[in-house]
């Protein structure tokens, strides 16, 4: 890798889309479209900056270990994986949603918690949701899940999932209901601490196009 190319780490999907004005303001362009290429590393219109796909949730570590020079990683990635070794300059305020706990909609969650049960939560989030349940004096039993977390409380896996939520359709066509709302997610610019040494000048130009560009809160 030349030490001269800027590398942005991004995930597929809303936080791709939605960083794409941001790189305008920056004057970059991406020249292929992920959701039809196969490549997972993408041209832009400079020779020196492209952008490699990567795991939402492994974006801070391309980033920190230098794989890439900066992402935009959800903060809710952020909370699990750390953030020593990371510079975080800016909140881009998009991809937004929140992480909350639901469970079925027959399940007593507000008795459960009450009577002090010991709850069995199923969730990618293990970080967020331990300190989320440890503060609230609820005693639960973590079971680590990477996908389809609205399976547990339906197969008798766990009495409730702690999962990010946009709309709430997915919880809704489950028979799930939200039944308490843990932070409120937005992603944010995360920046390798010796890149930002090495590459100064060509990170803080885009780091500042990216500030201008930011939506403002509605």
């Amino acid at each position: 890798m030349s030490s001269n190319m800027i590398t942005l780490a991004l995930s597929k999907g809303r936080i791709f889309e939605e960083t794409l004005p941001l790189l305008a303001a920056a004057g970059i362009e991406v020249l292929e479209d992920p959701e039809k290429s196969r490549k997972l590393i993408l041209p832009t219109n400079h020779a020196d900056v492209r952008v490699v796909l990567v795991r939402a949730s492994d974006v801070p570590t391309y980033v920190e270990y230098g794989g890439a020079d900066m992402g935009v990683s959800g903060k809710d990635s952020l909370i699990e994986h750390g953030t020593q070794g990371l510079y975080q300059p800016l909140d881009l305020r998009i991809a937004k949603c929140r992480v909350s706990v639901a469970v079925r909609k027959d399940f007593d969650y507000e008795r459960a918690v009450k009577q002090g049960s010991r709850l069995k939560v199923a969730t990618k989030y293990t970080s967020i949701a331990r300190e989320f349940f440890a503060a609230k004096g609820v005693h639960v039993d973590m079971v680590k899940l990477y996908g389809s977390m609205e399976l547990a409380p339906l197969t008798g896996l766990a009495d409730a999932i702690v999962d990010l939520v946009s709309t709430g359709n997915t919880l809704k066509a489950n028979h799930l209901v939200e039944v308490e709302r843990i932070m409120d997610i937005s992603s944010y610019l995360v920046v390798n601490q010796a890149a930002l040494k090495l590459k100064r000048e060509r990170l803080r130009r885009i780091i500042d196009a990216f500030a201008s560009a930011i939506p403002q809160s509605s």
